[in-house]
């Protein structure tokens, strides 16, 4: 067989999770034994290897006593035994980085070398809490085999043949089930903590997901406020603009305007900047605006010079809901913001109505421009964006040119 034959035939045969000699392969294979990370040992760790270590010297030290003592074995045998248990007390030292070795290579040994059973004890508990059930059941099933024949082969003149094998197979189902037990609890704290890192990383997620919604929210809020705004300045420096010989006082209410209206754009722009900075939803800063506030913006759009007639008939006003009352201020503002930019001069008609227990009705209709107007550029985003919030409330918009050549704007919120 080729080199390159034997490099693709390795692999599969490693892969082959129930045959019990390639994982043993596996394990000293010093390709992937370079790879494989191994953890450093921590003060528990030092403190259970040294444990263990005290227990198979003295487990040993009772082994080697017991084989002394028995007539039937020859002096040169006890000397090997001794010398082989002494060598594999310091290979316990290898129970966490091969523990599959460890515990194979010390199946036989114990079978000749009596010093090195608690070794071999050892290395059996170590395989159950390392590796899955099916290493420990080829490790336990040949040491069941061997046990027989051990005490077959050095009696012991004391204890019957039949009490030591029923002992000694209590002994191995206790160690391979106390084994299993700490693997099994190990897996599940594994488990826990795997579920407690997810659920933190799906929460930081959702948490994520809301901020950027919020501040999806928040820029809808920065068109709707600022458009407001920055269409009033627009309005009163056009009318300086064209009308220089205008009376003082006409002048000086479209200045304070202009001041007015700038003032509040900065300070809004100023909360909604604060707001992206620090992260939070868009209910910090200034309380946000009510069917009650409907009144003030109103009277702000005829100091601007847009003749806005209010129909309000709302029964208990101050009692809906606060989206349904901030998505009606919204669509009115940018309504009247709106007509401002695209039929100045024209007659605005705004209309709520509604009450508890049914719809509010919101309508915002201005009728046709006199003459020609100049077309001032917008991108529709004002529409959409209120179409947007009146389906986040769970109404309707719809909005579109009149018969007369006006145009209206119509929603229609839930109010439960």
């Amino acid at each position: 067989m080729s080199s390159d034959k034997a490099a693709q035939t390795a692999p599969v045969l490693l892969g082959r999770r129930w045959f019990f000699p390639s994982a043993l392969v596996q394990e000293f294979n010093p390709e992937t034994a370079g790879t494989r990370r191994r953890p450093r040992r921590t003060a528990r760790d030092w403190v259970v290897d040294f444990t263990c270590f005290l227990l198979a010297v003295g487990v040993g030290l009772l082994g080697a006593d017991a084989v002394t003592a028995n007539p039937t074995v020859p002096h040169s045998l006890v000397v090997l035994d001794q010398v082989i248990g002494a060598l594999s007390w310091g290979a316990v030292w290898l129970r966490r980085r091969w523990p599959l070795g460890l515990a194979a290579v010390m199946t036989p040994v114990s079978f000749v070398s009596e010093t090195s059973g608690g070794v071999a004890v050892i290395a059996l508990f170590s395989l159950a809490v390392h590796r899955p059930f099916r290493y420990v059941a080829w490790v336990g099933g040949a040491h069941m085999v061997l046990v027989p024949l051990y005490f077959w082969w050095r009696p012991d003149p004391e204890v019957p043949y039949l009490a030591l094998l029923v002992l000694f197979m209590v002994l191995m189902g206790a160690v391979v089930g106390w084994g299993m037990f700490v693997r099994s609890k190990r897996q599940l704290m594994l488990s826990l903590r795997d579920r407690a890192r997810r659920a933190e990383t799906e929460a930081r997620l959702r948490a994520e997901q809301a901020q950027r919604g919020a501040r999806e929210a928040i820029a809808r809020e920065m068109h709707d406020v600022l458009a407001h705004r920055l269409t009033l300045l627009s309005v009163h420096a056009g009318a300086l603009e064209f009308r220089p010989d205008a009376p003082r006082e006409e002048i000086v209410r479209a200045a304070g305007v202009i001041r007015e209206s700038a003032h509040e754009a900065l300070q809004d722009l100023r909360e909604i900047i604060g707001v992206l900075r620090a992260g939070e939803s868009d209910d910090a800063g200034r309380p946000q605006p009510t069917l009650a506030a409907l009144d003030r913006l109103v009277a702000d759009s005829r100091e601007a010079g847009t003749e806005v007639a209010l129909d309000q008939r709302v029964a208990g006003s101050g009692g809906a809901p606060a989206s349904v009352g901030r998505a009606a201020y919204r669509i009115v503002q940018e309504a009247l913001t709106n007509a401002r930019k695209h039929a100045p001069g024209t007659e605005v008609t705004v209309a709520v109505t509604g009450g508890p227990g049914e719809d509010l009705a919101v309508s915002v209709r201005n009728t046709a421009p006199a003459g020609e107007i100049s077309p001032v550029p917008g991108a529709g985003q004002g529409l959409i964006g209120l179409t947007e919030r009146a389906t986040l409330a769970g109404g309707t918009l719809e909005h579109g040119p009149t018969p007369d050549g006006g145009f209206e704007v119509r929603a229609r919120l839930p109010w439960g």
